[in-house]
């Protein structure tokens, strides 16, 4: 059973904000690993929109929040570790792009990895 507060509501508004954001934050998180995930072109362009979408609504929630003081920041980090992150970041970036790449151009002529996945699954009755 719930209790209402003063103003009506079954909680605190906010308790209820950091419940929200957390939602929030939990479905970037899920659509993110559904885009990663999918094989199909449309499929991979809705679950990114869907993940920028979110991501939006979930950076206006924070503002609000911050604004009406229910939401305190982290400490400020340094420019120079940030700097230092986003290297590390591009440089695997990069590794990346050159395994795929080189990857890509070793593959047989006719060879998609669809085409295994699609003959995989046949083959697995489980797969729906």
């Amino acid at each position: 059973m719930y209790t209402t507060t003063g103003n009506g509501s079954f909680m605190p508004e906010e308790d209820l904000l950091y419940t929200i954001l957390a939602d929030l934050k939990r479905t970037v998180r899920e659509y993110t690993t559904a885009t990663t995930e999918s094989s199909c072109p449309a499929v991979r362009k809705l679950f990114t929109d869907l993940t920028g979408d979110t991501l939006r609504l979930q950076g206006e929630l924070y503002q609000l929040m911050q604004q009406n003081g229910q939401y305190s920041t982290a400490s400020k980090a340094l420019r120079q570790e940030l700097d230092k992150q986003l290297q590390s970041a591009q440089q695997t970036q990069q590794k990346v792009r050159s395994f795929v790449q080189q990857k890509s151009q070793q593959m047989p002529v006719g060879f998609h990895a669809q085409s295994r996945f699609d003959q995989t699954s046949q083959n697995n009755p489980y797969y729906m």
